[in-house]
């Protein structure tokens, strides 16, 4: 794995959020590598008006002044042997400040209790200070984003074909383990999440059910949703086929499906709001008497995390701009039918959208397999 270059304009877009006197205390595993590009497991990152100061335990520090220097990030690493000496490094970095903010979503109870006992500063709870400036990608995260969805695509591209004629060997945890293991060796670091593989009547209508040896069966609905992970990006898609001929109806739940993808997609844009997009697939969906059979919201944001704001639902209040890195994803389940999900992954531009995921969608016949 990489560690891509960091723009130090993200620290800059930090720094300008905070008042005078203050100091951030980030925590959660994921800013801080967006910030400083180190990947371990334990850090506190005090971001102070002129300086950032990266602490972590005896296992890291070398790697943390590596990856910073790799990242370009202008970063001072301190290391404790100890969770004690640690807050003394935190302490010690944020003595000049009148207060210290904390992310309070990423915070236990626990944690507050020996950061007020430890600190020597006031703790101020706030949210979404650094993740306010992730939502909007890069070029390189983009490209990192990209490059996921297309390794997904040509693993996909691999293993889809087998449900043309499923044999009893073809369970559902099979299809998912071909898709990891392709994945890792087209270049992903792994698999953005656990590959959902879900079939027939009864699986296929969990829309986050988890693969099983049951064996895929001719006339299965089979919904896949997979991402890779490369240089810490996810992406994320979902595609569903019928192993073998498909029914009049499982055509026609299909066609409702993708149509409503379809409507969503063209609906992206800057300046569109989340809860709109999710207005445009229900409306679909509806007009299909399908609109109960549509259980989850229509899309979220992914990048570092594979769900992250902006989240595309009833009740968002969010916005879309350009840069933001989004999915959209309508389904239909029912139990004793299956279910239908065709998902894709966007970045949004200043004049609507470029889609991310290449696989074909157009038909849930699975592609042809290969002749030899």
């Amino acid at each position: 794995m990489t560690t891509p270059r960091v723009d130090a304009g993200r620290v800059d877009l930090v720094r300008s959020g905070m008042a005078e006197g203050e100091v951030l205390l980030v925590s959660d595993l994921s800013n801080v590598r967006w910030l400083s590009g180190f990947t371990g497991s334990s850090a506190l990152l005090v971001v102070t008006p002129s300086t950032s100061v990266l602490v972590t335990d005896g296992r890291y520090g070398a790697q943390a002044r590596r990856q910073a220097d790799a990242a370009g990030v202008e970063l001072e690493v301190r290391v404790g042997a100890t969770q004690a000496e640690m807050l003394e490094h935190v302490a010690d970095a944020a003595s000049a400040a009148t207060s210290i903010v904390f992310e309070a979503e990423h915070a236990t109870v626990a944690q507050h209790r020996r950061w007020a006992a430890a600190l020597p500063r006031p703790l101020v709870a706030a949210s979404g200070r650094v993740e306010a400036g992730r939502r909007r990608k890069d070029e390189r995260e983009i490209d990192a984003i990209a490059r996921a969805a297309s390794i997904a695509d040509a693993a996909l591209a691999e293993v889809a074909p087998l449900l043309a004629e499923p044999g009893p060997h073809l369970t559902e945890a099979r299809v998912r383990d071909l898709l990891e293991i392709r994945m890792r060796e087209l270049g992903a670091s792994g698999p953005s999440y656990e590959t959902i593989v879900a079939s027939g009547p009864v699986h296929a209508a969990l829309p986050h059910h988890r693969p099983t040896s049951r064996p895929v069966e001719r006339g299965d609905l089979v919904i896949i949703d997979v991402g890779a992970l490369v240089d810490g990006y996810h992406s994320d898609m979902t595609r569903t086929y019928v192993a073998g001929r498909a029914t009049d109806e499982q055509e026609r739940v299909y066609a409702a499906v993708l149509e409503a993808q379809m409507a969503g997609l063209a609906a992206v844009g800057p300046g569109a709001t989340a809860r709109s997009i999710d207005s445009v697939c229900r409306e679909v969906l509806d007009g299909h008497g399908l609109g109960e059979w549509f259980t989850h919201g229509t899309g979220h944001g992914v990048g570092l995390l594979i769900h992250e704001e902006p989240y595309l639902n009833r009740v968002s209040e969010a916005v879309l701009a350009e840069g933001d890195v989004v999915t959209v994803e309508p389904g239909a389940y029912s139990e004793g039918f299956g279910g239908v999900r065709v998902e894709d992954l966007v970045v949004v531009t200043s004049d609507g959208c470029r889609v991310l995921t290449a696989s074909p969608k157009d038909s849930p016949c699975p592609p042809s397999p290969p002749t030899t």
